[in-house]
């Protein structure tokens, strides 16, 4: 969440539905002094490589709506915007989260739908999917990214 707000607060603050690159770069690093030149640019690779915003021509759109993201007053990015994406390893946090059971036992039960329930055909990927249906944590916000981390790996 917090990469979303991290890239929805240039186009919110600007009132803006398309900025150009070297924009959010100085709104992140030079207007709100939240981060250095450097790691605003690794921000807005993270924000492409997991599709929150996408090239217009020359000029970057939000791939999401911008006034559903809440940017608080005194907003500032923490470290962990920084940090890669592992979209199995949110929704195992997740269904934790929702389910109340512990974070091993759902690993486990993940590997043993894999191994035993699928005999080995399906990937983690996909097992998390199907784990997380089953206790009702949502998983759209997941799907792209879990598709993208498929077709790297395999």
């Amino acid at each position: 969440m917090t990469l979303l707000t991290t890239i929805a607060a240039p186009f919110r603050h600007t009132r803006k539905d398309r900025l150009k690159r070297n924009e959010i770069v100085y709104y992140l690093a030079f207007d709100r002094k939240w981060m250095s030149i450097e790691q605003a640019n690794l921000i807005l690779k993270r924000a492409l490589d997991e599709g929150l915003v996408g090239y217009d021509g020359e000029m970057l759109a939000p791939k999401f709506d911008i006034s559903s993201i809440e940017v608080p007053i005194g907003f500032k990015p923490s470290q962990s915007v920084f940090e890669g994406n592992d979209p199995v390893r949110s929704l195992v946090d997740r269904v934790v989260k929702s389910s109340g059971i512990a974070e091993t036992e759902v690993i486990r039960e993940m590997n043993r739908m894999i191994s035993k329930d699928f005999d080995d055909l399906i990937k983690p990927e996909a097992a998390i999917v199907i784990l997380a249906k089953r206790h009702g944590v949502p998983v759209v916000e997941h799907i792209a990214a879990l598709k993208e981390q498929m077709l790297k790996k395999y």
